[in-house]
C-alpha cells in the first residue's frame, strides 16, 4: 500500500485474542524469484531451486470476505524429497524484519534442517515485500537516523520530539488503513493461513528474537495447530516496555563489557583502548561523547553522528563475528578521526543499502509495537526515567530511555492481546536462551518457558551474540536438530557452552 492514506483516529481495536474461523487459502503458485539481495561477502549464493509465491490475505479477519492484503512466501526446498517431513517457517525477528531476503542469504546455516525440510521464509503483513507500511522518505530516514536521540540540552529535546511526532503524522498520512491490522496476533492469524496453503497438518515453526513472540501468540492462538517450534533468543511478552528496554539496555552494557574485556586481553597493540575491560569501556564512551560534539567524516561524505556512532557500537554486539570489526570501528575513529567502518555498521543495523535506500524495517517495527501495545509515553515520563536507565547503561541508556516516544501520538489505540502466550496444551515446544545476548536478555528465556507452560523446554547457551543457533554453536545446533528432525527434546535443564 502507498500514496496518500487517510489518517486513521479512533478506530476499534483490530487484534483481539477471540479465536476467528479463518477463510480458505489456495495453494501458494510458486515461481522464480526476482530481486532477491546479493549475497554478503564470503557468504554462500542463493540456493538452486528456490521459488517464491504471493498468498491474499484478509486485511481484518473479522472481514474475512473484505479488502485483502499481500503476503511475500519464498521456498528453499528439502534435498532430501524422499524422506520430506514438511514445511519448516521462520520467522528471523523484528518486528519489522523481511524474512524473504534473509532466508535467500542465510539459508546455507540451516542446511542441516534443510534436508528434511522445505525451509519456508514469509515478509509479515506490512513488512518488505509484503503489503507494507510505509512512513519517510529515504532522504528523511538519513536524517532520523543521525539525529541527536540523546538529547542533553532543551533544544535537543524538543527537536527529538519534533522530529517523533513528525514521523508518526507520516505514517498516519502515508499507511494510515493499514495500520490497526499489522499487530502480531493477526500476524499469527497469517501463519495459519500460510500453514493451510501449504498443506501441513502441523506448523513446524523456528521463530528467533521477536520471532520467539510470534510463535507464542500463534500457539496461544492455534494449539492444537502446532507441530515442532523452536523459539531462539526468547522475548519475555509480560513485562511492560519500560521494563523491556531497561532490561535490553543492562544487557546491552553487558555484551559491551565482554567485548571490551576480549578486546583488552589482545594488548595494547591490537587494542589500543585500554588496559582493561572497564578502561575500554570508558574510551567508547568518550569516543561516542566526542562525536556529540564533533562528528567524524567518512568515505561516503555523511557524518558519523553519536547517534550513528551508539547504533554501530550496538550493532557489533550481535554476533561475536563483529567484534573485530568494532575494535578495528573504534581505532578508527581515535587514530585516523575516520568514521566510516562505525557507519557501515549502523547502516547495516538500520538496513539501509549503499544506494542511500532504506528497507521499510523502521517503519513496520512502529507500526508492529504500537498495535501490541496500549502503552503510549509522554517526554515527562522520560525524564523522570532517565536515572535509571542511565544507571542501567551508561552507554545505551540515554537513547533507550527516549526511544520510549516510539508509540506517543500513534494513530492507533493499540491492543494488549498479543502479551497472552499461555499454550499448555500445545505440542512440545523448545525455547532457547543465550547467557551473552544483549538483544533478548537470557532472563527473558526461562520466562517464555513459564508463560508458554505446557510441556514447553527450555535450552541454554552460555555464549555471546543475539540468538543461539546461528551462533554456529555445535551443541545448541545439534540439539535444536535432533528436535526438528526426530522430535527429541533435551532434558530439562539442558545448558550447552
Amino acid at each position: 500500500m502507498s500514496g496518500q492514506r487517510r489518517t486513521v483516529v479512533g478506530v476499534p481495536r483490530a487484534a483481539v485474542s477471540t479465536p476467528l474461523a479463518l477463510p480458505a487459502a489456495a495453494p501458494p503458485k510458486w515461481k522464480r524469484c526476482t530481486g532477491l539481495p546479493s549475497p554478503p561477502p564470503g557468504g554462500a549464493p542463493v540456493p538452486a531451486g528456490v521459488r517464491c509465491a504471493t498468498l491474499r490475505v484478509p486485511l481484518d479477519y473479522t472481514r474475512p470476505s473484505g479488502a485483502k492484503i499481500s503476503l511475500a512466501l519464498i521456498k528453499v526446498p528439502a534435498t532430501d524429497r524422499r524422506h520430506r517431513i514438511g514445511s519448516l517457517l521462520f520467522n528471523f525477528g523484528g518486528p519489522g524484519g523481511a524474512g524473504v531476503d534473509t532466508l535467500a542469504q542465510v539459508a546455507g546455516e540451516y542446511a542441516g534442517l534443510r534436508t528434511r525440510y522445505d525451509l519456508i521464509g514469509f515478509d509479515p503483513r506490512g513488512v518488505g515485500r509484503s503489503t507494507p507500511v510505509r512512513c519517510a522518505s529515504d532522504r528523511r530516514m538519513d536524517e532520523l537516523a543521525a539525529m541527536d536521540d540523546s538529547p542533553d540540552t532543551a533544544a535537543e529535546e524538543t527537536a527529538y520530539i519534533d522530529a517523533r511526532a513528525g514521523y508518526v503524522r507520516q505514517c498516519a498520512v502515508r499507511s494510515g488503513d493499514l495500520l490497526p491490522y499489522v499487530g502480531t496476533v493477526n500476524a499469527a492469524r497469517d501463519m495459519e493461513m500460510i500453514r493451510i496453503a501449504l498443506g501441513d497438518a502441523k506448523l513446524r515453526y523456528f521463530g528467533i528474537s521477536y520471532g520467539t513472540w510470534l510463535g507464542g501468540v500463534y500457539a496461544h492462538q492455534f494449539p492444537d495447530s502446532v507441530g515442532r517450534a523452536v523459539l531462539d533468543g526468547a522475548v519475555d511478552t509480560k513485562i511492560g516496555s519500560v521494563d523491556l528496554a531497561l532490561q535490553q539496555a543492562a544487557a546491552f552494557q553487558r555484551a559491551l563489557g565482554d567485548f571490551a574485556a576480549a578486546c583488552a586481553r589482545l594488548g595494547k597493540a591490537d587494542c589500543p583502548l585500554g588496559a582493561d575491560g572497564p578502561s575500554v569501556v570508558a574510551s567508547i564512551g568518550r569516543i561516542l561523547a566526542g562525536l556529540d560534539r564533533k562528528p567524524l567524516p567518512t568515505s561516503s561524505g555523511r557524518k558519523l553522528t553519536q547517534s550513528l556512532g551508539t547504533t554501530g557500537v550496538a550493532a557489533a554486539l550481535y554476533s561475536r563475528n563483529a567484534w573485530p570489526y568494532l575494535a578495528q570501528g573504534l581505532v578508527d575513529a581515535v587514530k585516523r578521526r575516520d568514521g566510516s567502518l562505525l557507519l557501515m555498521l549502523a547502516d547495516v543495523q538500520n538496513d539501509r543499502a549503499d544506494d542511500g535506500t532504506y528497507s521499510n524495517l523502521s517503519a513496520a517495527n512502529t507500526a508492529i509495537t504500537c498495535a501490541d501495545t496500549t502503552e503510549r509515553h509522554t517526554p515527562a515520563d522520560v525524564r523522570r526515567l532517565l536515572p535509571k536507565f542511565r544507571n542501567a547503561s551508561p552507554i545505551f541508556g540515554t537513547s533507550m530511555a527516549w526511544s520510549l516516544l516510539q508509540c506517543t501520538g500513534w494513530p492507533v489505540p493499540g491492543d494488549d492481546a498479543a502479551r497472552e502466550v499461555s499454550a499448555p496444551s500445545a505440542a512440545p515446544i523448545l525455547v532457547v536462551g543465550n547467557t551473552g545476548d544483549p538483544a533478548t536478555p537470557y532472563a527473558w528465556a526461562p520466562a517464555l518457558t513459564k508463560e508458554l507452560g505446557g510441556r514447553a523446554t527450555l535450552l541454554t547457551l552460555r555464549g555471546e551474540g543475539h540468538g543461539a543457533y546461528e551462533t554456529g554453536n555445535s551443541c545448541v545446533r545439534k540439539t535444536v536438530n535432533a528436535y526438528l528432525l526426530r522430535g527429541a527434546l533435551p532434558a530439562a535443564g539442558a545448558v550447552c557452552g
